[in-house]
């Protein structure tokens, strides 16, 4: 194009392939050259809109349309521009102006079925595309691909494996959602092999980047890649385009959670709670949150809106659960999880959170019950010595009338089922104020 003579056409040339090189220099040179003329605002807004400037592209589209209103395919980059930027019942008013006109473009079909599945759900959106689908015409062999890839995406990622890998090179969006599909299949390490090598240039890139460094980090307990993913969810959060979006804000909610700064991970998530309600994933984080913060009587409430069965028998859901069972003065219900619990290293770890909560919050009964688990156990001189301060403390409670005189009972058959010299002794005790007080052991 450079041995071409110098015309509007060439600038324009040189524009596109300097955004596609990434030469920042030449496409400042090539923008500056631009006319106030149609074919130059068209290419200006197109870099716009690959460059994720949708709004910027969307004020020049209104801009040519208000002179050029027989120019219906601008209703649809306007549309796929809002689409861009979540206004997906925006994008459905301009791209009916396109489809009245049109009603069997593959294009518009498509888009208006992505506005469906984000505004409704993937049944609604499949119902827009059967028209196309059953259709032989020429427009849907054009959008094949495209339509075969998102029909997998509105089915909840049935046939991915299938429809998915052929297109990774043929549909931008394909590798993204082969890489949703194997984090939903928790394959974190497949899904990193799939986007390890791609340079992020989009938000969602960026944000699916983050996401598995994030879950391979936690999965490997690596710093680095939790260092990685971290930075990502950084970047895209404090960028201008992204800070005051939705995706932008559970980034830097991300990003603090990761650093551990829980004032900061609540200020985002509360400001975006309203659009997560029924969310169990954003519930699982926001409970955790509070939590941390030690909120434990909201967080209880919220811990128990998740209806995930995979999410509810996550450790990290029981632990955190449990702990707001026994901040909040019921024990009893943290007892229930682990009862429900198969042994495990997972069940034992609990047991631990029981036995040193519950102590350190004077509910010496289920402390002491827990540590008895834990010496049968593990032989742990450590254990016993809990189990003797949990036990003294349900004796002390019941002198105090705080804890059932009943209670006695139970806590002489957990001291007997240690083989320790120092039991006689605390039994011996034990069984004479009983005997005193007319309880029977």
């Amino acid at each position: 194009s450079l041995s071409a003579p110098k015309s509007g056409l060439q600038n324009r040339l040189l524009f596109h392939l300097a955004h596609k090189f990434s030469d920042e220099k030449k496409l400042m040179s090539s923008h500056q050259n631009l006319q106030d003329v149609t074919e130059d605002q068209l290419s200006l807004a197109s870099i716009h809109y690959m460059r994720s400037h949708y709004q910027e592209a969307i004020d020049i589209y209104k801009r040519i349309l208000l002179d050029n209103r027989e120019y219906l395919a601008l209703n649809v980059y306007v549309a796929l521009c809002y689409y861009k930027l979540d206004y997906y019942d925006v994008s459905q008013e301009v791209l009916a102006v396109y489809l009245q006109q049109i009603p069997d473009s593959t294009i518009a079909l498509n888009l208006q079925a992505c506005n469906h599945f984000r505004l409704y759900n993937g049944k609604a959106a499949e119902a827009e595309l059967k028209n196309l689908t059953d259709s032989t015409s020429s427009s849907f062999e054009f959008g094949k691909e495209l339509i075969k890839h998102n029909l997998v995406v509105f089915r909840g990622g049935e046939g991915a494996l299938q429809v998915l890998p052929p297109l990774v090179d043929v549909v931008p969006e394909a590798r993204l959602n082969l890489v949703i599909y194997y984090l939903q299949q928790d394959d974190v390490q497949e899904a990193y092999n799939l986007i390890k090598d791609l340079e992020p240039t989009a938000p969602q890139e960026y944000i699916l980047k983050g996401v598995v460094n994030a879950a391979l980090g936690q999965e490997m307990c690596s710093r680095d890649h939790l260092k990685i993913a971290q930075q990502f969810f950084q970047l895209v959060g404090e960028s201008a385009s992204e800070c005051d979006t939705i995706p932008g804000r559970q980034c830097m909610s991300s990003c603090f959670f990761l650093l551990r700064q829980f004032p900061n991970v609540l200020i985002y998530l509360n400001s975006i709670k309203s659009y997560f309600y029924n969310s169990d994933t954003f519930n699982f984080n926001y409970a955790q949150a509070k939590a941390a913060m030690g909120n434990f009587s909201e967080a209880e409430e919220v811990f128990l809106l998740i209806q995930s069965e995979k999410i509810k028998s996550d450790y990290v859901y029981l632990n955190w659960l449990a702990r707001c069972y026994i901040m909040n003065k019921k024990p009893q219900l943290a007892w229930k999880l682990y009862l429900k619990m198969e042994t495990s290293g997972d069940s034992f770890k609990l047991l631990q959170l029981i036995a040193n909560d519950c102590y350190k919050m004077r509910q010496f009964y289920y402390s002491a019950k827990a540590f008895d688990v834990l010496e049968r156990l593990d032989n742990n001189p450590e254990y016993w010595e809990g189990k003797r301060g949990a036990c003294v403390g349900v004796f002390q409670m019941i002198l105090a009338g705080r804890e059932a005189k009943e209670t006695l009972r139970e806590v002489l058959h957990l001291l007997k089922s240690t083989g320790n010299s120092q039991v006689e002794y605390i039994v011996r005790i034990m069984k004479k104020w009983a005997k005193e007080n007319r309880v029977p052991v």
